[in-house]
C-alpha cells in the first residue's frame, strides 16, 4: 500500500525505559517531529497530539506553515522536566545524572558542556534553580543536582582527566574579538573556538574570570577551580590579552581594522552603588565588590574593629564572611529585606550565621556618622515595606523607629553598575536607562550588524549561569554573521522550554530514600580555603538513584520522516527506527487515478464527520 505523504516507511521510537530526556534527538530532528514530554504517573492521562495528514484531510493554505523555520518547539504542552526547564542554559540534567549512575563520568561532563563550559565553576557557587524546583521535593527533598555536577565537573580539575571538545570546523581565517572575560564572554569565547574561529578575549584587569575570579571570595570559588577552566579555552586557541582596556588602549574601530570581523562585549556589572546618604563619601565606606576585588587582586587588606555591611544579597553576605576573615571585630549585617526576603541563598545566609555574622533584617540606612574625621556609627530607619503592590522596588520606612549601630568601617553592598568607559564611543549601540545595551532578546546583535553583548550588560546583574547561557547564544549569532547571506533566525532553535504540571502527578509509592549531604574539612573553617567537600562516589550512587527521570522524548509519527538523525545522536540508545510500512512511490501515469482517489476518500471522511477539519486545524 502507498503509506501517504507524511507518513514514511520508517518512523523513529522512543524506549521511555533508556531515555533520559537529553534532548539531542529533538536539536537534532530537521521535521521536529521529537519533542520532549513527560514520563511520570498521571492522574489525567498525557495525550500527545498528532500532525494533520494530508491523506485524511481538506489541505488548503490554512494548513500551511511558512514560518516553520523559526517556529521550532522542544516541548509538549505538557511540559518536560523542571530541572532542565528551569535552568538558564536548560542542561540535560536528568540525562547527565543518569550518565553519572552508569559511571559514564566522562560522557556526563561532555553533555553538561554542551551547554555550560564552566560546570566545576557552577557546582560551587550556581543558585541551582534546578533543585529548588526539583519534583523530588513533592515527595521529601530535592535531588542534590549541583553535587552531583561537581562531582562529575571535577574531572575538570586534572589535565589528564578533563573533556577538551574536537574543533568542528576550521574558521580560522575569521577572528573575532571577547571584550571581557567573565561568565558571558568566556562561554562565547568556547564555543566560538570550538566551531574553529580564531578567538581573543580582551580584559582590562590583570587577571582573568572578570567576577568568577575577582568578585568571589576563594572559600566558595577557589581560583585553581577557575584557571582549570579557562585552561581549557587556552587548549582550544584562545587568545587572552590582559590589562588591554578596549576604548582607551585599543578602540573598536582598530580592531575592525586589524581584521577583527565580529564583536562580543561582556564586560559585567563591576562596579557597586551609591546609597546617597550623608556621610557615605568617606574613606572607610567603601563598595563590597572594591573590597573583593582588591583580597583576590592579592592586595594586603586587614579590617579591623567594627565593621557594618549594608545589603542582603549574596555578594553582601560574601563580604560579610570576607571581613570576618581579615580581621574585623564584630560584623554586622543589614538590609531592606526580611528573614524570609533576603535575595541570598538561604544556605549562605546559614553559613554566615555560623561564622559569626550578625544578620538585622528589616532596615534601611538613613545616615553614616563621621566624627572627627572617622565613621563612628550608622543610623538605621525601620523598612516596612520593600516592594509596593504591583511589585516594583518602593521601599517604605518607620521614621520613628531608629537604630544606631557602632562602625570603623562600612562597607557597601546593595547592587552593581556598569561602566562602559569608551567603549562604544562613536558606535551605534544604544543604552537602556540602567545602562545596559539594546539588543534584539533572541540574537542579542545591537544598533551594529557586528556587535553582540550578554551577560550583566544586557540581562543587568544575574548570575553566573544565567550569564554562561547569554554567551552560547552569542556565539551563535557570531557564528552566523560573520558569514554574508546568512540569517541570525532561520531554523534556530528558540530554547522555550515549559514545565510539566505537577498538580496532575501520582507520587505515590515511591520511595523515600535520604538526600545526601556533603561534609566539612573543618581545617578550613573560617580561611580563605572551600572547606566543602566533593560527593564520594557511594553518595553519587545513591543521590542519583534519587532522580525521578521526569522527562521523556516523543514522536510524532506523522511528522517523522524515517531519516534517523536523532539515532546518531542518542547517548543512551533509546531511540531507534523501525520499519512501519511497506510504501512504494507512484509513476508519473498512476498519480492523477491516485489523486482522484485520494479526494474521494476525504470527501466520505469529511461527510461522516463534518468536524474534523476544524477540530483538527
Amino acid at each position: 500500500m502507498w503509506a501517504g505523504f507524511y507518513a514514511y516507511n520508517y518512523i523513529a521510537e522512543v524506549d521511555p525505559e533508556k531515555c533520559a530526556a537529553c534532548g539531542q534527538c529533538v536539536e537534532t530532528c530537521p521535521a521536529n517531529a521529537v519533542r520532549l514530554g513527560q514520563n511520570l504517573c498521571t492522574k489525567e492521562p498525557i495525550e500527545y497530539p498528532l500532525t494533520p495528514l494530508p491523506d485524511d484531510h481538506n489541505w488548503g493554505p490554512e494548513r500551511y506553515n511558512p514560518d516553520f523555520r523559526e517556529n521550532f518547539e522542544n516541548v509538549y504542552d505538557c511540559g518536560t522536566s523542571p530541572c532542565k526547564t528551569t535552568c538558564p542554559a536548560h542542561i540535560a540534567v536528568q540525562a547527565y545524572i543518569k550518565l553519572a549512575a552508569q559511571g559514564k563520568y566522562l560522557d556526563a561532563l561532555e553533555l553538561i558542556k554542551k551547554e555550560n563550559p564552566f560546570p566545576a565553576v557552577c557546582g560551587r557557587i550556581c543558585p541551582h534553580d534546578c533543585e529548588n524546583e526539583c519534583t523530588r521535593s513533592d515527595i521529601d527533598e530535592p535531588v542534590a543536582i549541583d553535587e552531583i555536577k561537581k562531582f562529575i565537573a571535577d574531572l575538570e580539575l586534572n589535565q589528564e582527566t578533563r573533556f577538551v571538545p574536537e574543533k568542528l570546523y576550521d574558521f580560522s581565517h575569521i577572528k573575532i574579538a571577547i571584550i571581557g572575560s567573565g561568565p558571558a564572554g568566556l562561554s562565547c569565547a568556547y564555543y566560538l573556538a570550538q566551531r574553529g574561529y580564531t578567538v581573543t578575549v580582551f580584559e582590562k584587569e590583570q587577571k582573568l574570570g572578570g567576577m568568577l575570579t575577582l568578585g568571589i571570595p576563594s572559600f566558595r570559588l577557589e581560583k585553581d577551580v577557575v584557571e582549570a577552566e579557562i585552561d581549557v579555552l587556552h587548549q582550544l586557541g584562545v587568545e587572552f590579552k590582559c590589562g588591554v582596556e578596549v576604548g582607551k588602549d585599543v578602540t573598536l574601530d582598530e580592531l575592525r581594522a586589524q581584521g577583527y570581523k565580529g564583536f562580543y562585549i561582556a564586560i559585567g556589572a563591576q562596579a557597586g552603588r551609591k546609597l546617597n546618604i550623608e556621610g557615605e563619601n568617606h574613606k572607610d565606606v567603601i563598595s563590597g565588590i572594591d573590597y573583593l576585588r582588591d583580597i583576590n587582586l592579592g592586595k594586603h587588606v586587614k579590617t579591623k574593629g567594627n565593621v557594618v555591611v549594608i545589603g542582603g544579597g549574596n555578594v553582601a553576605i560574601d563580604v560579610a564572611r570576607t571581613a570576618l576573615r581579615t580581621g574585623a571585630k564584630t560584623v554586622n549585617m543589614f538590609c531592606l529585606e526580611g528573614e524570609n526576603e533576603m535575595p541570598a541563598q538561604d544556605e549562605e545566609v546559614i553559613e554566615a550565621k555560623d561564622e559569626g555574622v550578625i544578620v538585622n533584617n528589616s532596615w534601611g540606612p538613613k545616615q553614616i556618622i563621621v566624627e572627627d574625621g572617622k565613621v563612628k556609627a550608622v543610623e538605621f530607619k525601620r523598612c516596612v515595606s520593600v516592594f509596593d503592590k504591583y511589585g516594583k522596588f518602593n521601599p517604605k520606612y518607620d521614621e520613628k523607629d531608629i537604630k544606631t549601630v557602632k562602625a570603623d568601617k562600612v562597607l557597601l553592598s546593595i547592587g552593581q553598575s556598569i561602566v562602559w568607559g569608551d567603549i562604544l564611543k562613536n558606535s551605534k549601540v544604544e543604552l537602556n536607562p540602567n545602562m545596559t545595551v539594546k539588543a534584539d532578546p533572541l540574537t542579542f546583535e545591537t544598533g551594529e550588524p557586528d556587535i553582540f553583548v550578554g551577560g550583566d550588560v544586557y540581562t543587568g546583574p544575574k548570575f553566573a549561569i544565567d550569564a554562561i547561557a547569554t554567551g552560547k547564544e552569542g556565539a551563535e549569532s557570531l557564528h552566523r554573521s560573520v558569514h554574508p547571506g546568512q540569517t541570525l533566525t532561520l531554523g534556530r532553535n528558540r530554547r522555550i522550554f515549559e514545565s510539566l504540571d505537577k498538580d496532575n502527578l501520582n507520587l505515590d509509592g515511591y520511595d523515600r530514600a535520604k538526600r545526601q549531604r556533603i561534609s566539612y574539612d573543618s581545617n578550613k573553617n573560617n580561611t580563605f580555603s572551600d572547606p566543602r567537600i566533593t560527593f564520594t562516589e557511594e553518595q553519587l550512587k545513591a543521590e542519583t538513584d534519587r532522580c525521578l527521570k521526569c522527562g521523556v522524548a516523543h514522536v510524532d509519527v506523522n511528522r517523522c520522516i524515517g531519516c534517523g538523525e536523532c539515532t546518531t545522536r542518542c547517548k543512551f540508545d533509546a531511540i531507534t527506527l523501525h520499519r512501519k510500512f511497506d510504501a512504494y512511490s507512484y509513476g508519473y501515469e498512476k498519480v492523477k487515478p491516485h489523486a482522484i482517489k485520494r479526494a474521494l476518500n476525504i470527501k466520505i471522511k469529511t461527510a461522516l464527520n463534518p468536524n474534523r477539519d476544524s477540530m483538527d486545524k
